[in-house]
């Protein structure tokens, strides 16, 4: 930087050069009227101000902005502050953002050709030299596209999720038929269980009994062998186990060969109970005769839905209440527990996809307080997605029957490890009032609910509920893959409910293992199956 005074005194002359331009900056001076000590003063002013140009020079130099050619282009450099200039770049980020506000109204025109991604916007931009109201347009209508394409793709996800959960594994259909094979060739497959010692042990109340009902065998056998090895007493243990006719050669084979002593196993199918009759049932039969239930649970899931009024979730949801287990009878059989089992007092009820961590002989000491069933409630907990199910997440409160006898903030209750007791029970009407709201809900066509066995339950069992402490049943694991990995660890029993079952491709891997460790791999059947391998 150069500070020069022309020889006739009419000018001065300041410099300021780069490795690439020269700015200059002139003061011209009037001669006539200026006097020596003005000119004096002039000059001592302007050496005492242009250390501070140099310095914010500097300061601008060395943050990489030494490009600056002006001394306007310093000024915007050096900011607002100092010479009162608004940013460019909040200047031009206004605009944009009124443009686009401008273009979120218009209607995009039929048969826009847009971009299929950034490079090619880029392209199109210096190909076609888009004004800033075309460019925002065209912006707009590639992000409504990709948004759709996201949407349609998650519904497509949804779609596939259902149909895989509701299918039979390869490896689970591989080990019922080589089962079944095995009761017809192999005695010891078809050996009596329990032995002929023990059969005075399935109504002896001094034991503590657990009910599964299933058809897949591989499941029965994670519940019977966890419940068995996190026990401080298996000789206590008596299992009885409810299958269907099909299932049932192979699920006897199983449990014959693989014995779980000292703990007892009993394998029943419903085709056995005397008591499972046409006159005692039936509603259920009406249930899965009935034309609308069965297109309903077994139809085409995806036709005539709208997908443009609904969530992800939502839609998740209704695929999930159309799973056809939800109208079998195996499904519904916990409702007939008492009569099935006249000589027990107590019993845990298990579903098939949990894991018992915990020893569950305590639950045989918790006072129900004359209630019938010990359970655990789904409204409230850490997990909110999982623990905040009221009875309005599962009845049509449109419906004036519904609106009439239930409260839609009431909390629900879980189904999957319940204790039941089961002389309190024999004492109500619950049965009776289950297959009444049956009975209205296909009267209604289905209109009042549409998740399976629960909801009828929730209304059956009214005032007859004790709630256990939550630690004993942990939910969530086949839907919910945030689970909380701690929490699961210190859970009594934990539920796989939702489509993600572990033994599925589509289960949820940093969790599969909490029950896959109590699969028996160096089982023949399960080698030569291939299953989970």
């Amino acid at each position: 930087m150069q500070l020069h005074v022309s020889p006739s005194m009419r000018s001065i002359t300041i410099s300021s050069s780069n490795d690439f331009t020269t700015d200059l900056m002139k003061i011209k001076l009037a001669a006539r009227h200026i006097s020596s000590r003005t000119l004096f003063h002039t000059i001592l002013i302007l050496a005492f101000l242009l250390p501070f140009v140099f310095i914010l020079t500097a300061l601008v130099t060395l943050e990489g902005v030494n490009k600056c050619s002006s001394i306007d282009c310093l000024g915007r450099r050096l900011g607002p502050r100092f010479l009162g200039r608004v940013d460019d770049s909040e200047r031009l980020a206004r605009d944009f953002y009124n443009i686009l506000n401008e273009v979120s109204t218009q209607e995009i025109p039929d048969g826009l050709k847009l971009p299929d991604s950034f490079n090619h916007l880029l392209s199109d931009m210096k190909n076609n030299h888009y004004d800033a109201k075309t460019f925002a347009l065209v912006l707009r209508a590639m992000m409504e596209k990709f948004e759709r394409d996201i949407r349609e793709s998650k519904f497509a996800e949804l779609r596939n999720k259902h149909f895989a959960a509701s299918s039979i594994p390869k490896g689970i259909h591989c080990l019922s038929l080589r089962l079944t094979d095995e009761y017809s060739s192999n005695a010891h497959a078809r050996r009596q269980l329990p032995s002929p010692e023990f059969l005075p042990v399935l109504s002896d109340n001094a034991y503590h009994h657990y009910i599964l009902a299933t058809d897949n065998i591989l499941a029965a056998s994670v519940v019977v062998s966890s419940a068995v090895q996190s026990s401080s007493k298996p000789e206590k243990i008596v299992f009885h186990i409810i299958t269907d006719k099909k299932t049932y050669a192979g699920m006897h084979s199983w449990f014959a060969l693989n014995s779980v002593a000292p703990a007892i196993v009993e394998v029943k199918g419903v085709h056995q109970f005397d008591w499972l009759t046409r006159e005692n049932v039936p509603v259920l039969e009406a249930v899965e005769s009935h034309n609308g239930v069965r297109n309903y649970y077994h139809g085409n899931h995806v036709a005539g839905a709208n997908l443009t009024e609904t969530t992800p979730r939502r839609f998740a949801s209704k695929l999930q209440s159309r799973s056809p287990k939800y109208i079998s009878l195996l499904n519904h059989l916990r409702i007939y527990i008492p009569e099935l089992f006249p000589n027990l007092d107590k019993v845990v009820f298990l579903d098939d996809d949990i894991v018992v961590q915990r020893d569950l002989a305590p639950l045989w000491d918790v006072d129900l307080g004359g209630k019938v069933n010990g359970a655990v409630e789904t409204c409230r907990g850490d997990d909110e997605w999982v623990m905040s199910k009221r009875l309005r997440n599962y009845f049509n409160f449109s419906h004036p029957l519904i609106a009439k006898h239930l409260d839609p903030e009431e909390c629900a209750w879980a189904y999957g490890m319940n204790v039941f007791d089961l002389q309190a029970w024999r004492k109500t009407d619950i049965r009776e009032t289950y297959h009444s709201w049956l009975r209205e809900n296909l009267k209604s066509n289905l209109t009042m609910w549409k998740l399976g066995t629960l909801p009828p339950a929730l209304i059956a069992f009214k005032g007859h509920v004790h709630i256990l402490d939550p630690s004993w049943h942990m939910l969530g694991l086949g839907y919910q893959k945030n689970t909380n990995i701690e929490n699961v660890r210190k859970a009594a029993v934990i539920h796989y409910n939702g489509q993600s079952k572990p033994w599925l491709e589509i289960g949820f891997e940093h969790l599969r293992p909490f029950w896959t460790k109590y699969v028996n791999y160096s089982n023949d059947f399960i080698k030569n199956c291939h299953i989970l391998e």
